[in-house]
């Protein structure tokens, strides 16, 4: 395997710590329970992915890409909504990168 195939997988469980983090401060910090639920739901989920990577890497690449896609969509939405760079932009940002990483994995897995 290639160096941006472990790249791509190894960054999987640091998105979904960042992921899962953020939903608890957003509960923290605004009492949002949406928040809470949907950091915890999407960090445990990107886990799981990360796990699957052990048996097999492109079910768990493409899992984790797919988590990222939603949570960026839901980021842009948000983003545009509030128009404040904290913490939707921020999140949008580091779900881009997740995204863009995993896929690249997956392109380079063969």
């Amino acid at each position: 395997m290639n160096n941006l195939f472990q790249i791509a997988i190894w960054s999987i469980p640091v998105y979904a710590l960042l992921v899962l983090v953020g939903g608890i401060m957003g509960y923290l910090k605004a009492k949002s329970k949406v928040s809470l639920f949907s950091g915890i739901g999407s960090g445990v989920v990107l886990l799981v992915a990360w796990l699957l990577c052990r048996q097999i890497p492109i079910v768990g690449l493409g899992l984790a890409a797919l988590i990222g896609l939603v949570l960026f969509v839901v980021f842009v939405t948000r983003f545009l909504r509030t128009r404040t760079f904290m913490p939707a932009g921020l999140m949008m940002g580091f779900s881009l990168a997740a995204t863009v990483i995993f896929c690249l994995g997956l392109l380079t897995s063969t």
